[in-house]
């Protein structure tokens, strides 16, 4: 088709004369129809009349698949691409395509890197209207739709339509390969990576794949050390937004969190979840090489770890190696010194949270963990997990050296080190040398002559806590 009429703008040529003065309006910003009561100004009458129908309510262009109707034919074209998956615009440099050419304009701006909408206040620049518009209501505070059933407001339309389907319970978008149903299409894709085990973003450092991009942004701050969130009322910064949260409720003492079968409340859902646990004393994650099993899913990535041998996390500072985040964390503020979680009973300083809490317990006394074959109670969970295996007989740490097994961690450690017959913790003072670092500390004290553990019942004093319990029997005649 013919097409004589060009723009003196840009290379864009037209067949009707029509077609270019309207074209040129979007040059020239030129909005010549304008609506009486709410003066909305439009370049071309068709999109002032389909305007005019958003405030009578006309709907008269009807979608012969869905009981959708809409106020302009052109929606309805648009719309109709839902159901017969048309896709007309095509990118030229990608295989890409789309129902809609404001989205390959969009689209095609990824490869240029234009971004032509700028932000007047902070300089922010953006290659869609639609974020550059979400983005201006940061700093106005407005959030223009409203939820009619609970007086909700949002600043972005899509939060907005999400939100309505809490209210319907809609969830229009099926799995194929099993019955789950969701109320957004993202949560669907997302759910069918577990059928097809596709992980499709992948870290550049270490070549660790994710199912879903808000994991990988999330891995690579290991990498980078970056912590976005910081609180109001202390200096700390955190990685992720959760632990903010978290942080904040440590401040103000929030915990919204309640089991429904005791009394025990948390700052954090994944408390709560952890606890509930411990009333039914499930564990679903069960390893495939030995017979731990797990009530957390962190817990058994990081058992993991000990079979492997993966040590992910590294010290920017002195390159040691790390199996978890929370080793890696802790072993940093060795070099920063930083002691965060303070108690609010005695002052006390702490370099991890967990820390505080067992910590804590030492004031209330509070021991919540029970065994189910008798009354000893425990203060701390792990503990508990370790004394079960006195009834059990388990043994889940076996040697690939030996048939020996442990009922702990720690003693399987130990035990290894006996087949390397490696010593690496000397004494300063003579040349003894110990396999264990705790064998090394107990040595030093011969030493010194320090006693540190006194018996209450007479003026007795041990370097050891074993000699101590030992004399304490005698007096109690167990």
């Amino acid at each position: 088709m013919e097409k004589p009429y060009q723009c003196s703008q840009c290379d864009m040529t037209f067949s009707h004369n029509s077609y270019l003065i309207i074209h040129q309006r979007t040059h020239t910003n030129d909005k010549p129809y304008k609506r009486v009561q709410c003066e909305k100004p439009f370049s071309q009458n068709s999109d002032l009349v389909g305007h005019q129908r958003t405030h009578i309510g006309d709907k008269p262009y009807q979608c012969g698949q869905s009981d959708k109707a809409l106020s302009q034919k052109s929606n309805l074209i648009k719309h109709q691409r839902v159901h017969n998956g048309e896709k007309p615009y095509q990118c030229t440099q990608c295989e890409k395509a789309f129902s809609q050419n404001c989205n390959l304009i969009t689209h095609k701006r990824t490869h240029t890197g234009e971004k032509p909408y700028q932000c007047s206040q902070c300089d922010k620049a953006f290659s869609a209207i639609s974020n550059f518009l979400r983005h201006q209501r940061t700093h106005t505070g407005d959030k223009p739709y409203q939820c009619s059933q609970c007086d909700k407001t949002f600043s972005v339309k899509s939060n907005f339509i999400r939100h309505q389907k809490v209210h319907s319970g809609e969830k229009p978008h099926q799995c194929t390969q099993c019955d789950k149903v969701f109320s957004r299409k993202a949560h669907l894709i997302r759910h069918q990576r577990i059928h097809t085990v596709e992980k499709p973003y992948k870290c550049t450092q270490c070549d660790k794949d994710f199912l879903q991009s808000a994991h990988l942004k999330r891995h690579q701050r290991i990498h980078t050390g970056e912590k976005p969130y910081q609180y109001t009322q202390c200096d700390k910064a955190v990685s992720q937004n959760t632990n903010l949260i978290g942080h904040q409720r440590a401040h103000s003492g929030d915990k919204p969190y309640q089991c429904t079968q005791c009394d025990k409340a948390f700052s954090r859902n994944a408390q709560l979840i952890g606890h509930q646990k411990t009333h039914t004393l499930e564990n679903p994650y069960q390893c495939s090489q030995c017979d731990e099993a797990f009530s957390d899913n962190s817990y058994f990535i990081r058992h993991k770890r000990t079979h492997t041998g993966e040590k992910p996390y590294q010290c920017s500072q002195c390159n040691k190696t790390f199996s978890d985040n929370r080793s890696f964390l802790r072993h940093q503020r060795i070099h920063s010194s930083e002691k965060p979680y303070q108690c609010t009973q005695c002052d006390k300083d702490f370099s991890l949270n967990d820390e505080l809490i067992k910590h804590q317990g030492t004031h209330t006394g509070e021991k919540s963990y029970q065994c189910t074959q008798h009354e000893k109670r425990f203060s701390e969970k792990s503990k508990l997990i370790k004394h079960q295996r006195k009834h059990t007989g388990e043994k889940p740490y076996h040697c690939s050296l030996c048939d020996k097994a442990f009922s702990q961690y720690s003693y399987f450690i130990e035990h290894k080190t006996t087949h390397t017959v490696k010593k690496p913790y000397k004494c300063t003072q003579c040349e003894k040398a110990f396999t264990w670092k705790n064998y090394l500390i107990i040595h030093q004290k011969t030493h010194t002559s320090e006693k540190p553990y006194q018996l209450a019942q007479c003026d007795k004093a041990f370097s050891q806590n074993s000699d101590l319990i030992k004399q304490q029997l005698i007096h109690t005649g167990k």
